[in-house]
C-alpha cells in the first residue's frame, strides 16, 4: 500500500494483517480522489473508521489542510500514527481512538468526510445518520461500501449525488448537502 500522488507520493504505508482489515485498493483510492480532487486544497477531512489512515493521508498529500483520523481499534490507531509520522503529516493531523459513531455526536463540521467502515454491519447508514450538521457548506461525503448495498437518496440533510461500482465487491456512493 502506498500514497498515490502529491507531496508524499510513493511513500509506503503500513497496514494491519488479518481478516478484519480491508485496505482500499489503488484503483478505488484513485477513483475517490478523482471525485474530490478540486475540493481538497485547504480542506478539513474526516477519515472515519480510519484503519491504516491511507485515505486521510492521501488527502493530506494532495493538499488538504488538516485531517482527523478516528478508529476504535488501538492497533489501527497505532498504525495510523506510524503512517502519519512517516509521511511528515503529524502537524496537520489529529488521531483519535473512539467509536466512529460516538465521535460524530460532538465533532465539528468537515469539508470532506471519508467513510470506509467494516462491511455488512450497518455502519455506513449509522454514520450517515450521525453526519447531520457535520458537513460544511459545499462539503461532500464519500462512502466506500460493499457492492449491492443501496443507500438512501436523502439522509441527514445530504443528497446522494452519484454511485460507482468497482467489480463485485466494492462500491462508492457520494453525497453533498441538500440545497
Amino acid at each position: 500500500m502506498r500514497v498515490i500522488t502529491g507531496s508524499a507520493r510513493g511513500k509506503r504505508l503500513r497496514t494491519l494483517e488479518g481478516l478484519e482489515v480491508r485496505p482500499t485498493s489503488d484503483k478505488v483510492k484513485e477513483a475517490i480522489f478523482s471525485i474530490i480532487q478540486f475540493d481538497l486544497p485547504g480542506a478539513s477531512v474526516l477519515d472515519l473508521f480510519a484503519g491504516s489512515g491511507q485515505l486521510g493521508i492521501e488527502a493530506l498529500s494532495r493538499g488538504a489542510e488538516k485531517a482527523v483520523f478516528v478508529d476504535k481499534s488501538k492497533n489501527s490507531i497505532n498504525c495510523v500514527r506510524e503512517n502519519v509520522e512517516s509521511c511528515g503529516f503529524s502537524d496537520r493531523s489529529k488521531i483519535i481512538i473512539s467509536d466512529g459513531i460516538d465521535y460524530l455526536r460532538s465533532c465539528p463540521a468537515f469539508d470532506i468526510v471519508l467513510l470506509d467502515p467494516p462491511y455488512r454491519l450497518g455502519l455506513v447508514e449509522k454514520a450517515l445518520l450521525g453526519l447531520e450538521g457535520k458537513v460544511s457548506e459545499n462539503g461532500s461525503v464519500i462512502c466506500e461500501h460493499e457492492a449491492g448495498l443501496v443507500l438512501p437518496e436523502k439522509i441527514s440533510g445530504l443528497i446522494r449525488k452519484k454511485e460507482y461500482s468497482y467489480g463485485k465487491t466494492v462500491a462508492l456512493t457520494t453525497y453533498i448537502l441538500e440545497e
